[in-house]
């Protein structure tokens, strides 16, 4: 099985900077598609960056030119680069990865979630 594990939360002040990392471990064959989510209370989870294994990128408009996503298939890891935070950021960060895993003599696609990592930006 696979398991998603992140890092890098944590609090900081408005103008700030995070990274945040997501390591992918299990019997891995290849990560398909990684992304960032966040949830802020009392809100839906929203998307906040995406990366294909083809290098296809996407990032909602509110983080465009201050987040930065990026991946590293030989750690099996991705990344969320946060600059010039603002409070509006704070919320728990999730990442979802599709990945494709050996079971047995078969590999099997399939989503996965990290438990989340809080970051929580001030004023």
């Amino acid at each position: 099985q696979v398991q998603l594990v992140e890092s890098g939360g944590g609090l900081v002040q408005a103008g700030g900077s995070l990274r945040l990392s997501c390591v992918a471990s299990g019997s891995i064959s290849r990560l398909n598609a990684m992304g960032w989510y966040r949830q802020a209370p009392g809100k839906q989870r929203e998307l906040v960056a995406a990366i294909t294994n083809g290098g296809s990128i996407n990032y909602a408009d509110s983080v465009k030119g201050r987040f930065t996503i990026s991946g590293d298939n030989a750690k099996n890891t991705v990344y969320l680069q946060m600059n010039s935070l603002k409070p509006e950021d704070t919320g728990v960060y999730y990442c979802k990865e599709k990945i494709t895993y050996y079971s047995g003599s078969f590999r099997v696609t399939d989503d996965y979630w990290g438990q989340g990592t809080q970051v929580t930006v001030s004023s």
